[in-house]
């Protein structure tokens, strides 16, 4: 396996993680972004105001995503052993 071949897996590895983690990242983010704004209209700075929504989306959106990434990453996973049974 030469240069190229290398450079395709690992590019083909790193879309895979973007895709599969970006729905979670995006909810965590958008969750964030309401409880700041809330947190600066209310003047309320209570830490765990920010923490528990944020784990429990994120908790959440994982289960809900779980078969997506489970697809994505088994989808890698067969071009990778195709790969493998292609050097031979």
């Amino acid at each position: 396996m030469g240069v190229p071949e290398v450079l395709d897996v690992a590019q083909d590895g790193i879309i895979v993680l973007l895709l599969t983690i970006a729905p979670v990242m995006a909810i965590g983010l958008g969750v964030g972004l309401i409880i700041a704004l809330f947190q600066a209209l209310t003047q309320i700075q209570e830490m765990t105001l920010v923490f528990v929504p944020k784990i429990l989306t994120v908790f959440l959106s994982l289960l809900l995503f779980m078969p997506f990434m489970i697809n994505q990453m088994m989808g890698l996973m067969d071009r990778m052993a195709q790969r493998i049974v292609s050097l031979e």
